[in-house]
């Protein structure tokens, strides 16, 4: 069937609220079963599409979230729909569109190749009702239900899949340690896994972007805002569910996240619920990552390749939007080519494939590379000294001490590296050790690896959402520096967060500051540097803006800290160099014969 043909059998079914339920037909190739009804283990029902193949049985995707699968994509998220159908055109080829979700698969691209696509609004989102509390283990028990329902429904070859971006590949990693019976294999594709340090406190500073998302992308789509909400145009029926609440009634309904996140601002058992437990997650896994992703995806990914007990499991890592390459060409080819083996036995060479599948990052593109661990073996650890007299960052050693201070409120202080005499690249984890005080009790650091060309621009990457974005960022509240000792390495130090130890006015302590893995291959003339402030980086340009998200993009996309106590916003830091206060920077430098140019 053309693609003029699915448009006209999608405008068939648009307005037909009887379609509720009731399997359609599109074309020969797919049926659609909307609004199937799943009851959990307390009676609560939840609603799924299903998109499938007419005869069969085949095994199924599945994704389970709460952004309203009667939502396309175009409608709830114009701006990023956009810029992905401009600039990514083999986005939209092959499929009329109508079905397009945020970030879940596209069923035109999957259904003719013999899979199921199931969608299930989450607890007490789009058409299901119930409470809405984002990743909460009663969330997790309901997805190992809804695997569980789809992989004995008699479409079903049994063989379930999970597959989705972000909030869809966060409650993978969590329902994978529940181990359910037809779960087989899964693609968290750019999502977080741990709930306090890769989502809700970077470093121990409050992050105030799931607060805001909350409102913005969440409570819009509640189930009870009936005729309030949106309309699925090729249904008719009300994305939200067909009874309207009042707004008492829907607060009843759902949790206070952002006053939840605020109560909870050490790990404790709340966040613990909310993150992955590696030791439990053994299915067969694709893991992909971003390396623009600083503040939400990235680190769950590398730290899912790492940490988790499978033993068939691949990375992939690569750059641009954050939402594109899980819909292009590419994205596809390589998920298809994952899901097959797994779900379907095909012996395509995937288990072949070397575990780790890299974009590496150049200044003016990638170059795709296959690498069979990570960090990369043959990672050569370089560190480089800061030099507080000169803002200099030293290959060696530096013996004479000196300390600068910065105001907290301004742009921090910068030490740079000289230029590079030949191609350098740098790829994998990165650290610092930083000697410091501060004239208050605490002190927030905000680290930032930056890139600079031989005539002193900037080179500003397009990130997972900021399209103007640096090479890699760290964060550390000083009272937070209490490591596990058992976890940590040198090139990535982790934090407990469980015990806070106020700062002496005056006082000099050593942090160890984990600065989020990256890649980049520098030409000779260029230099790194970074830049230790006391609030988030702020490229200084115009910024950009999209429509779900509250702030103006500066460099940090939304994953942004304002709000925080009066010991962190005021006062200078000073940091110390030199001597036995070597402050430094400890970079993943790839030798030289392995390097891309």
């Amino acid at each position: 069937m053309g693609v003029d043909e699915r448009r006209a059998d999608a405008g068939a079914v648009a307005g037909s609220a009887e379609a509720s339920g009731q399997p359609v037909s599109v074309g020969s190739e797919m049926v659609i079963d909307w609004d199937v009804p799943i009851t959990m283990d307390d009676g609560v029902v939840l609603r799924a599409d299903v998109f499938r193949p007419a005869e069969g049985r085949h095994p199924v995707l599945l994704s389970y979230g709460p952004y309203g699968k009667g939502l396309p994509f175009q409608q709830g998220y114009g701006s990023a729909w956009e810029i992905m159908a401009r600039e990514h055109p083999d986005v939209l080829a092959g499929s009329s569109n109508a079905y397009q979700n945020w970030e879940v698969a596209d069923p035109e691209k999957w259904v003719p190749h013999g899979y199921v696509c199931v969608r299930v609004d989450s607890r007490g989102a789009g058409r299901s009702g119930g409470f809405i509390d984002p990743f909460s283990a009663r969330e997790t028990r309901d997805l190992y239900e809804c695997i569980e329902w789809a992989g004995t429904q008699p479409w079903s070859t049994g063989r379930v899949g999970l597959s989705g971006i972000s909030y869809y590949a966060i409650n993978q990693w969590l329902v994978a340690a529940l181990k359910p019976p037809h779960l087989t294999c899964m693609c968290p594709w750019e999502g977080a896994a741990d709930f306090y340090r890769d989502m809700s406190y970077h470093g121990g500073i409050y992050c105030t972007f799931f607060e805001r998302w909350y409102d913005i992308q969440v409570a819009s789509v509640q189930h009870g805002r009936g005729a309030r909400g949106p309309v699925n145009p090729v249904t008719g029926q009300l994305v939200c569910g067909d009874d309207t609440l009042s707004d008492e009634e829907l607060a009843k309904n759902r949790a206070d996240f952002g006053g939840d996140l605020r109560r909870h601002d050490r790990y404790d058992e709340y966040h613990a619920e909310r993150s992955a437990d590696w030791d439990q997650v053994t299915v067969p896994f694709l893991s992909a990552g971003n390396w623009g992703g600083h503040g939400l995806h990235l680190r769950g990914n590398v730290e899912g390749f790492v940490r988790a007990r499978s033993t068939q499991k691949w990375l992939e890592l690569h750059g641009g939007e954050h939402w594109v390459e899980y819909y292009t060409d590419y994205g596809v080819g390589l998920q298809r080519q994952f899901f097959d083996h797994f779900l379907k036995g095909v012996d395509n060479g995937w288990d072949r494939r070397p575990p780790v599948l890299l974009q590496v990052r150049t200044v003016d593109g990638f170059v795709e590379r296959a690498e069979y661990e990570w960090p990369l073996a043959r990672t050569k650890w370089t560190r480089y000294y800061l030099d507080a007299a000169n803002l200099a960052l030293s290959p060696q050693p530096v013996p004479q001490q000196a300390s600068r201070a910065y105001d907290v409120r301004g742009d921090g202080l910068t030490f740079t590296l000289a230029p590079f005499d030949r191609p350098v690249e740098i790829t994998g984890p990165l650290s610092a050790r930083l000697f410091v005080s501060s004239e208050t009790t605490d002190a927030d650091l905000f680290l930032t690896l930056r890139a600079f060309a031989p005539d002193g621009a900037e080179l500003l990457f397009r990130g997972a959402i900021d399209p103007k974005a640096p090479v890699a960022q760290g964060w550390l509240r000083a009272s937070h520096r209490a490591l596990d000792e058992q976890l940590s390495t040198p090139e990535r130090p982790y934090h407990r967060h469980d015990v806070v130890q106020p700062l002496q006015p005056g006082e000099v302590v050593a942090l160890d500051i984990e600065i989020w893995p990256t890649s980049l291959v520098l030409p000779a003339g260029w230099r790194l540097a970074l830049t230790v402030a006391g609030r988030d980086f702020d490229h200084g340009q115009p910024g950009a803006r999209l429509g779900h998200f509250a702030n103006e993009l500066r460099g940090c996309g939304p994953f942004i800290h304002p709000d925080r106590p009066e010991e962190v916003m005021r006062g200078n830091v000073t940091i110390y160099t030199g001597g036995d206060r070597d402050s430094s920077l400890l970079l993943p430098v790839i030798p030289a014969a392995d390097a891309s140019t």
